[in-house]
């Protein structure tokens, strides 16, 4: 007679507490790594539960941020932060889990500076409002860089659009529980593999491809700028490399490096948003960075205040509408 032994295959996983210094909003903080509510690396359950996927060393994780129980007295934003990670990676990575909420951002600078009573008292409202806003400091520059290139000059429903696409065909499914539909973001040589016809199905033409294919050859260096602390230097660095401008550097390092600072100058709409805001009128990138000025070294801050205040700028007219060549 012979036994036939069922193997379940063993999932590492890796859990880390820490009490954040100062309030911390999980859902805020961290849902700007995200694109749409079926991003397949990002996915926020709750103000309070977000679940993230990344690599380590190429390795996968997928981690769920959380908070730990109520204990008396304590406010909820200050609550000690629990990440609870899975995958091969989970081990290494977890001591970086708490740069993903922000623990590098310190708003203190900024709040005490002479500066920040310059802001219109809509802003400084929306500050009080939302204390346990961070900036997130990530550290995986080559993810963000290619999701950004694919971003470069479409809208954002044909970047999300192809970004699940090329996900699901090139990524794995995220380790753990993780919510179905989570996916590990490809590695360097997993993106080099993908080949033309499939960048054209996902609606990338071949100038972002290109560049995505040159960008990922340096996953190397790109990872050692992740450890970095000054976000203007990685700025100007990424810089260096063909097909990636002061926008994408920007979109980067906003992730990456929680830069204060970087404003993604060229942007479709934020120039007019944040003219909108200041004018009441649209306006130019040149008009953007002059009304900013004021606040530089925390522009970036000065965008996510105004974003956080509930400010819409006024819609006129049909939208763009996406562009869909994947069949021609």
């Amino acid at each position: 007679m012979s036994l036939h032994a069922t193997v379940v295959p063993v999932v590492e996983s890796a859990r880390l507490q820490w009490s954040p210094a100062g309030a911390v909003h999980l859902g805020q903080t961290l849902s700007v790594l995200g694109r749409g509510s079926t991003d397949p690396t990002v996915r926020v359950l709750s103000p309070e539960c977000v679940w993230v996927t990344t690599r380590h060393h190429d390795l996968a994780v997928s981690a769920r941020f959380t908070r730990a129980p109520a204990s008396a007295g304590s406010a909820p934003l200050e609550r000690d932060i629990v990440v609870d990670a899975w995958g091969p990676g989970a081990a290494t990575w977890i001591d970086s889990a708490p740069n993903w909420c922000g623990t590098a951002d310190d708003w203190t600078v900024f709040e005490t500076s002479a500066a920040y009573h310059l802001l219109p008292e809509r802003l400084q409202l929306a500050r009080r409002r939302h204390p346990g806003l961070r900036l997130p400091a990530t550290g995986a520059v080559t993810d963000r860089a290619v999701i950004s290139i694919i971003e470069q000059r479409v809208t954002a429903i044909e970047a999300i659009r192809a970004y699940r696409y090329l996900m699901r065909l090139a990524g794995e499914r995220a380790p753990g529980p993780a919510p179905t539909g989570m996916y590990v973001p490809p590695t360097a040589e997993q993106w080099r593999s993908i080949p033309s016809w499939q960048w054209h199905r996902a609606g990338v033409d071949p100038r972002r491809s290109a560049t995505v294919m040159r960008t990922v050859q340096r996953a190397s260096a790109l990872e050692r700028l992740g450890t970095l602390t000054d976000p203007a230097r990685v700025r100007a660095t990424l810089q260096t490399l063909n097909g990636i401008g002061v926008w994408t550097a920007a979109e980067i390092t906003q992730c990456t490096h929680a830069d204060p600072d970087g404003i993604s100058v060229r942007d479709y709409h934020l120039a007019d948003y944040v003219c909108w805001f200041f004018d009441g009128a649209p306006g130019s990138d040149d008009r953007m960075e002059e009304l900013l000025e004021p606040w530089r070294g925390h522009r970036q801050r000065v965008v996510r205040l105004i974003k956080a205040s509930g400010h819409r700028k006024p819609a006129f007219g049909p939208r763009l509408t996406p562009a869909d060549h994947r069949r021609h």
